[in-house]
């Protein structure tokens, strides 16, 4: 059965193409960002700068199991794009029905896990002091809706794969909103504390797994599984957790980085630092939503048309891709070194925080510029289907260069050298990316 969506990832000019994908995308990931950046004044206008602290402890640790979602979902993802080019229905669908099997086997196992370690995974965490209390409030509510979030991520990713943007950006749409109108109900009129702010969360990704289910119950999409699908089958499996380890042990190591840049900061500068870093992260994926937007867009053009053997096509959307990219980037970078001094304000009255945000946000965001070679250039070895590139290319950033810079820097710099790690190890990232990308170009692409 031919899906017309899916037919003109092959047909549209790539720039018309990848705007198609890549703004529902950005909506998508905006109002996800706007969600979690929201969320975050809430939480430190009404509970306080602690509470932010505490919450940027337990994210790492849920969005990892998480992350097995979206390992999951874009590792399936690749194969479903190159199966749909390739005109392959069958392995497209086998493909979704292993992957909604893996999610759910997967995340309850580790979430069993990260509620049998509780207290010593938030203190291993960062979460010491005055954090460990609220901390653990939110994280033992968030961790039982972890699964559910998992399956969205991984659904997601499906849905986007099969050309589908508009549908995958109203399920990340739906959660978002709801999330704000729980916060403002359970916060603010309850006065539930730390509490009503992780059930808003929880509550939020069953919002999410309704439009999902409603998606592929309805039809809308060409991948119905029968009961066999959902049979692991070890082939299928293999290839999915090949591609989807690069997404998975990027996860990972962001989980470390939190891990070891909240214990590095409370040696430093105690809790207020940690909030500092917390306004950061939020930062960090409130701007760049455009530029993961392209970067989302980019994966099912460019896998669908290396599975249909158009190299040409391939070609141009990397070269278009990074283009935009690196064209937003820049225009983000030089709104965010405008309105650094105002921004802390917005999150925390507390003097230090409202001091030292400003300076950490220009050293962190520095290389910003440079940052969608960086994404592109491993995006697209995921995309084809070639998982040792991409995963190195992926670990590359916080293995090879910014945690031996994290242990280095502060040495001799202080705090500013905790800082000064994150536009250097970009920086030094994006040189390896682009040498590998443009040999991989001249070698297959031609």
């Amino acid at each position: 059965m031919k899906n017309p969506s899916t037919e003109l990832l092959g047909i549209l000019p790539i720039p018309k193409l990848l705007i198609q994908q890549a703004i529902p995308a950005s909506i998508g990931i905006l109002v996800m960002s706007l969600n979690i950046l929201i969320d975050t004044i809430f939480v430190g206008q009404w509970i306080g700068s602690n509470a932010i602290a505490a919450i940027n402890v337990v994210l790492p640790v849920s969005f990892f199991i998480a992350a097995l979602g979206m390992a999951i979902g874009i590792g399936g993802a690749s194969i479903i794009s190159r199966s749909l080019g390739d005109k392959n229905i069958l392995k497209a669908t086998q493909t979704f029905g292993n992957q909604v099997t893996l999610t759910l086997t997967l995340t309850c196992v580790f979430v069993i896990f990260g509620l049998a370690f509780v207290d010593q995974i938030i203190i291993l965490f960062g979460g010491k002091g005055n954090l460990f209390d609220l901390a653990k409030t939110y994280y033992v509510i968030v961790l039982y809706g972890v699964p559910v979030l998992a399956l969205c991520m991984m659904a997601n990713n499906t849905i986007r794969a099969e050309g589908k943007p508009k549908d995958a950006m109203y399920a990340m749409l739906l959660p978002s909103v709801s999330n704000l109108l729980l916060d403002y109900i359970f916060i603010k009129i309850f006065d539930w504390g730390m509490m009503g702010a992780a059930w808003a969360t929880t509550l939020s990704y069953a919002v999410c797994v309704s439009y999902i289910l409603y998606f592929f119950i309805s039809r809308r999409s060409s991948l119905i599984p029968n009961l066999s699908a959902f049979k692991i089958q070890f082939g299928i499996v293999k290839e999915i957790s090949s591609l989807g380890s690069v997404t998975l042990l990027r996860q990972a190591m962001v989980s470390l980085t939190v891990l070891l840049v909240n214990n590095i900061l409370f040696s430093y500068g105690g809790e207020a630092s940690i909030t500092v870093y917390a306004i950061i992260s939020r930062m960090l994926m409130f701007a760049t939503f455009p530029i993961f937007g392209i970067t989302q867009g980019f994966l099912p053009i460019a896998g669908f048309n290396y599975g249909a053997k158009n190299w040409q096509r391939v070609r141009k959307v990397i070269n278009i891709s990074i283009l935009y990219a690196s064209i937003l980037a820049s225009l983000v970078f030089i709104l965010i070194f405008i309105f650094s001094n105002f921004i802390p304000g917005i999150f925390s009255n507390e003097v230090k925080v409202c001091i030292d945000t400003p300076i950490a946000l220009r050293y962190v965001f520095m290389a910003l510029p440079i940052i969608g070679i960086q994404l592109i250039g491993s995006a697209y070895f995921q995309a084809i289907g070639k998982a040792l590139p991409a995963l190195l290319l992926t670990l590359s950033r916080q293995g090879l260069f910014f945690i031996p810079l994290l242990f280095t820097l502060p040495k001799y710099y202080g705090l500013i050298g905790v800082w000064m790690a994150f536009p250097l190890s970009d920086l030094l990232s994006t040189l390896v990316t682009a040498y590998f990308l443009n040999r991989a170009v001249r070698k297959e692409l031609t």
